[in-house]
């Protein structure tokens, strides 16, 4: 963990706050996030380096044997419920983040029904927790087929699926989504971004992407760790961002960084 005059001399905004996940024990390798218990110290400690958002991520599994089970869906909403109230309750913005994963073999109506469920119970929970929902964001998953599903990328499907499962399960009162990406390749993300704002449907919240590997992929292999390909890199940037920006408003048109950009960037059971 950074120290806090570490953070206050990087100007931080966002302070992660979960600790890795740890399994729960008789269910199918699933798991929940740590670090609740400390969380109150560390969230001040932050707020005064200068954070003023905060990320915890909950992790869910589809599997043929029964995956998710209630129990770690109860688990990690609870916990990701107890810290949005932690972190309003020290002047930070939670930013809340249900994953569930898109390793298996499972079809995109069963990614809906999954999602569905736990976007659902997460809501229930914060509720339960008196959370603000206007004082926070959600990063969900997008609601796409397994990457073993053999289903070919489809972002029309995706986006109708993922705007339908957030219309009957996410209140008006949450100002918005900032999408993660998942594993999908940068390309990928941004199609089923702009489908989803390209879709003519009621969408009360603004749809919006806090990407980590579909923004820096194309970067960092750009860069190479050299100082001369800094502004290669800063150019691959601009490309992504700009493309991004585009699909907020439904007006992407494809093709930001050609190859590269269509790259698999899934890793199975990704976790940190």
């Amino acid at each position: 963990m950074l120290s806090a005059e570490c953070l206050a001399r990087t100007t931080p905004r966002i302070f992660v706050c979960s600790q890795g996940v740890k399994a729960l024990f008789g269910t199918d390798d699933e798991t929940v996030t740590q670090g609740i218990d400390d969380l109150e110290k560390r969230c001040a400690q932050y707020y005064e380096a200068g954070a003023r958002f905060a990320k915890w991520r909950g992790v869910i599994k589809i599997s043929d044997s029964g995956a998710p089970s209630e129990l770690s869906i109860q688990e990690n909403v609870q916990r990701l419920a107890r810290y949005a109230a932690i972190c309003q309750a020290n002047g930070l913005v939670p930013i809340v983040e249900p994953e569930v994963l898109m390793d298996g073999k499972h079809s995109i109506e069963r990614a809906a029904e999954v999602t569905e469920r736990v976007l659902a119970a997460q809501y229930k929970a914060l509720s339960d927790h008196h959370v603000m929902l206007e004082g926070t964001l959600l990063k969900p998953n997008m609601v796409r087929p397994g990457t073993a599903s053999g289903a070919s990328f489809d972002a029309a499907a995706i986006g109708r699926a993922t705007v339908r499962v957030l219309q009957h399960t996410l209140p008006v009162a949450v100002p918005g989504v900032t999408f993660l990406s998942g594993g999908m390749s940068e390309e990928e993300a941004t199609l089923a971004l702009n489908a989803m704002n390209a879709l003519e449907a009621k969408k009360p919240w603004a749809l919006s992407f806090s990407y980590g590997r579909a923004l820096q992929q194309s970067v960092l292999a750009a860069w190479g760790g050299k100082a001369e390909n800094i502004p290669t890199a800063q150019k691959a940037l601009l490309m992504r961002a700009k493309a991004n920006s585009e699909a907020q408003l439904g007006k992407y048109a494809g093709g930001a960084g050609g190859a590269a950009a269509d790259q698999s960037l899934h890793v199975a059971n990704y976790s940190y």
